[in-house]
């Protein structure tokens, strides 16, 4: 199985507002960049935005290291979709799940692959998380 590495973030200029997303992947020697934006967008749903769009790229089943800045997506991910599902997309609350659409598609795209998380903390020097930050917001001051 190939082993992919990812790092994405989103970005938004108001919460809501103009919003970017991007993810870089690595395969071996190899970086792909991917990235875009929305005119009227949140801040997490850029976040799941990146992460979906990256996995949509990948054409057959891979080992995942997923790095992100975003505990929205990481607790998703790690914990919170279990329940999410088990409840019919409703949260502790007995509401609907924020941004059930894309956790749905995620959740899909995550089927397909053996993903392992990571939390990177946001602007502390990691080289591609600043990079995928700046990539993210340079797409959202162009939405």
């Amino acid at each position: 199985m190939k082993k992919i590495i990812i790092y994405t973030d989103g970005s938004c200029l108001k919460n809501p507002g103009r919003g970017g997303y991007a993810a870089i992947l690595f395969f071996n020697q190899h970086k792909k960049i991917i990235k875009g934006r929305v005119k009227k967008t949140t801040n997490n749903q850029m976040e799941l935005m990146a992460v979906i769009e990256s996995l949509r790229s990948i054409k057959e089943p891979c080992e995942i290291e997923l790095y992100s800045d975003s505990q929205y997506v990481l607790n998703g991910l790690k914990t919170w979709m279990k329940s999410w599902k088990k409840n019919s997309w409703k949260n502790s609350k007995k509401e609907e799940v924020k941004n059930k659409d894309l956790w749905i598609e995620l959740d899909k795209l995550r089927e397909q692959h053996k993903m392992n998380y990571h939390w990177v903390k946001a602007h502390n020097g990691n080289k591609y998380n600043e990079e995928v930050d700046q990539l993210a917001n340079d797409e959202a001051h162009k939405a």
